[in-house]
């Protein structure tokens, strides 16, 4: 049985893969953004080992929840689920950024540095990565007008760019990345027409499964299946920026050995 870190996993996918691991005996640490929400994760997966809080809208908190997982040990696998959504207006954190790339590019990127690492990684981007560009010349929205749908889909590119980067780096961990489909959670809708049976699925086999199909890296995945991304994603000199342009912001080195 494996040791798994879930972020955002008080609610939605994170939550259901949280309680679908613990269910098959795995060992699970979920994670909330604030103690009410940490109170109804314990309830729902009662199963858990514990429930590290913090807000990784900032850098410190993202910071300070990877001290949180660290000092809980080490983990097999990590995955990083914790997102907000499409439909975010321009907000602005207290580091000054945007809080969707605060939240879905910046903080898996804080977390992946920090926290001591696993042997699989595993990310969740959305099929709307695909048509996105990663327009990391201007990354935080100071020139463009704000567009939340880009926005996200940037950021979901953005984890797939991380998980490909995370593999090239560290050869001896397994790490991917994969949409769940568009599901009818609270960030999807209600109206959100894929299987909601499936969708925490292929985070869980991509973390703990001995199929050599998920014993892979540098793939990404949609319900169990190995899928194509949007190319940029594969191009190593854009992948080097988005380390750069995450480094400079969050003071934070991703890089070998750790």
């Amino acid at each position: 049985m494996a040791r798994v870190f879930i972020s955002g996993s008080s609610d939605g996918l994170g939550l259901m893969v949280g309680r679908f691991l613990a269910d098959q005996g795995h060992r699970v640490l979920l994670h909330a953004r604030n103690d009410a929400r940490a109170t109804d994760a314990r309830k729902a997966v009662p199963k858990a080992e514990a429930v590290v809080v913090g807000d990784v809208a900032t850098i410190a908190a993202a910071k300070d929840v990877a001290k949180q997982v660290n000092a809980l040990g080490s983990f097999d696998a990590i995955i990083h689920n914790a997102a907000v959504g499409y439909r975010e207006s321009h907000r602005v954190t207290s580091d000054g950024l945007p809080h969707v790339f605060a939240i879905n590019t910046l903080a898996p990127y804080v977390m992946t540095a920090l926290i001591e690492k696993p042997k699989r990684l595993v990310y969740l981007s959305s099929g709307m990565h695909d048509r996105a560009n990663a327009h990391l010349d201007d990354i935080l929205w100071r020139k463009r007008r704000w567009d939340g749908s880009a926005a996200y889909a940037e950021s979901k590119l953005h984890d797939v760019m991380l998980a490909f980067a995370a593999a090239r780096l560290w050869p001896d961990v397994l790490s991917n990345a994969l949409t769940p489909g568009w599901v009818p959670t609270k960030m999807g809708g209600a109206g959100a027409p894929d299987d909601m049976e499936q969708a925490h699925l292929t985070q869980a086999w991509l973390a703990t499964s001995d199929d050599p199909a998920a014993r892979t890296t540098a793939g990404y995945f949609y319900h169990l299946k190995r899928r194509e991304p949007n190319p940029e994603a594969r191009d190593v000199g854009l992948k080097d920026k988005l380390l750069d342009i995450c480094r400079e912001v969050s003071g934070v080195d991703l890089s070998p050995p750790r």
